[in-house]
């Protein structure tokens, strides 16, 4: 390196040594890089540098000393012959007893030291100014060679030095992803580069700042090894984190570690999910029981989720506990009853629209045999304001329209829907007050969502949205027609809530596209359970309003399972509704009918109804 030269060319003692965790493979600096002048011309007149020659005639010593004092007021030390040090040399050399001018001296490298401090506080990222300090300290040593504070001097800009190829080194070594932890047997790598830097500059911003990145490298690979499910890989990179900065990065790793613990809460939630689904199949068992083991082997085995599944596992050999079309409710921790459930039978259907369904669309199709091995348990009917008020107040849940203000209602005047200021889950369709045996409105699918989970916490059970499939065999309930009550787009009597041709709203309005031959006597949604149930005991399936389900939006059922599981992709951002509405056309009302809305869309005509897992 530059100033090791210079240290053996001048006599001066080493720079500290790189302290003991420095890499095992590089216990000196490396070659010299970016801060070395470049050019052998540049190191020889460097290294070769001498005080200016300075002759002064008798008559220019006023003049000179006059330019020494100018030159050191402006900081310029030894650079030519004006400046100050060759002058004030040759004005002691033409009269050594003048006090005046062995005080300008003393002056003079008082400043060369400041400099030479100023450069070295900027060295840290900047190597011209550690070229300006190595400058210096070669002109100390020149002039006053052996002098404590020229020796002293010399220490600090060697140890800059050292540091800045320390630096070097740490960052070429943290690109290449060569980390190293001295404390778990991995003596090289940039931490201890970075650290052999700090241990000869220990304000030094540059290694702060490669010890900060390693820092996030490692808290980035525990979230990463988390995302993947290796949480003892996370546990491992997030202690190695910790050892990095200690107190300093205390704060990160923490938050890292919450990232990391709510992946592990969600991996958790998720196999429980995904084994409670799989006890929904007679040969599903053993999957159980694999998720199982997976939860026992990244988290506590007394998590209420793996405690949850243990328990469900157990129960799974007891279905006989339940029979179709049985009807029962579950009890709620204040000791109230939930909402009321029927048994939906398993079996088998044909799920979408056939392809001589003039009304039907590639968005229906293909149709496609669905199987369900297990029944499932269904709420009878829609979810009421009620029963959503009972969830908000005793949760403090904040639905999605109350956070947003706003909401589609239906405008009497100009017979459109609207948005509207102030709606929320407690609005009727017209954003007047809804009754608490309305079905609730104004709640996305993620609100519903929620519902379900407190249910599920509540009761014990699992609650959830239904799948798609689930919704429309449940809504056909054993028929194969266009309608669920046949090919004709007229439903019985009484029998739906929907857009019919004899109904009139208040203000005299008729609908345009509406169901032939039909009232119902409603115009907006009626009280939940108005109507006559279906084949299956459920109330409301193809009327009243829309149901949000738990599939994303897919154009099309090619792929779509088999086995009537929801059909989900992380992070989507369209949910599908299915059955008709108080506002639904014929077409709209068909069995195969479905659309969709934004994770947090609202609106008059869509609300929901939960599945229970048996």
């Amino acid at each position: 390196m530059f100033l090791l030269l210079v240290a053996a060319a001048s006599g001066c003692r080493p720079a500290p040594a790189p302290p003991a965790t420095a890499p095992a493979q590089a216990q000196a600096p490396p070659a010299p890089g970016r801060v070395q002048i470049s050019g052998d011309d540049a190191l020889a007149q460097l290294l070769s540098w001498r005080l200016p020659e300075v002759v002064l005639a008798p008559g220019e010593v006023a003049r000179a000393r006059a330019q020494a004092r100018r030159a050191l007021a402006a900081g310029d030390l030894f650079e030519h012959p004006d400046s100050a040090l060759p002058l004030l040399y040759a004005l002691r050399r033409a009269d050594p007893a003048a006090a005046g001018d062995a005080r300008l001296l003393e002056a003079a490298r008082s400043a060369l030291l400041r400099q030479a401090d100023a450069a070295l506080a900027a060295a840290d990222a900047d190597p011209a100014a550690l070229r300006a300090a190595q400058q210096r300290a070669v002109v100390a040593r020149r002039l006053w060679p052996g002098q404590a504070e020229t020796e002293a001097l010399e220490a600090r800009v060697l140890a800059a030095e050292q540091a800045w190829q320390w630096n070097a080194r740490g960052e070429a070594l943290l690109g290449a992803g060569e980390i190293g932890d001295p404390a778990a047997g991995e003596p090289g790598g940039a931490l201890a580069a970075f650290r052999a830097a700090l241990a000869l500059a220990p304000g030094s911003a540059r290694a702060q700042a490669g010890l900060a990145a390693i820092e996030q490298a490692l808290l980035a690979r525990a979230e990463g090894a988390a995302a993947s499910g290796d949480f003892a890989a996370a546990a491992a990179a997030l202690q190695q984190a910790a050892r990095v900065r200690g107190a300093a990065g205390a704060a990160a790793v923490a938050a890292a570690k919450a990232r990391v613990e709510a992946a592990r809460e969600a991996r958790l939630r998720a196999l429980r999910d995904a084994g409670l689904i799989a006890l929904a199949d007679p040969r599903g068992l053993d999957v159980a029981r694999g998720h199982l083991a997976q939860m026992l082997r990244i988290g506590d085995p007394a998590h209420p989720a793996s405690l949850e599944l243990r328990e469900r596992i157990d129960l799974a050999t007891h279905y006989g506990l339940f029979r179709p079309g049985q009807v029962f409710t579950d009890g709620l921790a204040d000791g109230a009853r939930g909402p009321e459930l029927v048994v939906v039978p398993h079996g088998a259907f044909r799920m979408g629209s056939p392809d001589d369904d003039p009304a039907g669309s590639e968005l229906e199709r293909p149709q496609h045999a669905v199987r369900f091995e297990r029944g499932f348990a269904m709420m009878r009917r829609e979810v009421t304001v009620g029963q959503f008020r009972r969830f908000v107040q005793a949760s403090g849940y904040v639905p999605r329209a109350t956070q947003r203000g706003h909401s589609l209602v239906y405008d009497a005047r100009s017979g459109n829907f609207v948005r509207a200021s102030g709606i929320d889950w407690r609005s009727g369709y017209d954003g007047r007050p809804a009754g608490d045996d309305m079905p609730v409105l104004h709640v996305a699918a993620r609100d519903a969502e929620a519902y379900a989970a407190w249910l599920s916490q509540q009761t014990g059970a699992h609650y959830r949205l239904p799948s798609e499939a689930e919704f429309e065999y449940a809504l056909r309930a054993g028929s194969r027609s266009r309608w669920p009550w046949g090919d004709r787009p007229t439903p019985p009597a009484a029998s739906e809530n929907l857009a019919g041709a004899r109904d009139v709203s208040p203000q005299g309005r008729r609908w345009g596209n509406a169901v032939p031959d039909y009232g119902d006597g409603w115009w907006g949604p009626a009280p939940v359970g108005s109507f006559a149930p279906n084949a299956f005991g459920l109330y409301d399936m193809d009327g009243n309003v829309s149901e949000w389900v738990a599939d994303c939006w897919h154009a099309g059922y090619r792929r779509a399972p088999a086995t009537g599981a929801a059909w989900v992709n992380p992070g989507c951002r369209n949910r599908l509704y299915r059955g008709g509405s108080w506002a639904s056309a014929p077409s709209q009302a068909r069995s195969a009918w479905r659309a969709f809305g934004g994770v947090d869309a609202t609106n008059a005509r869509v609300g929901f109804r939960l599945v229970r897992v048996l």
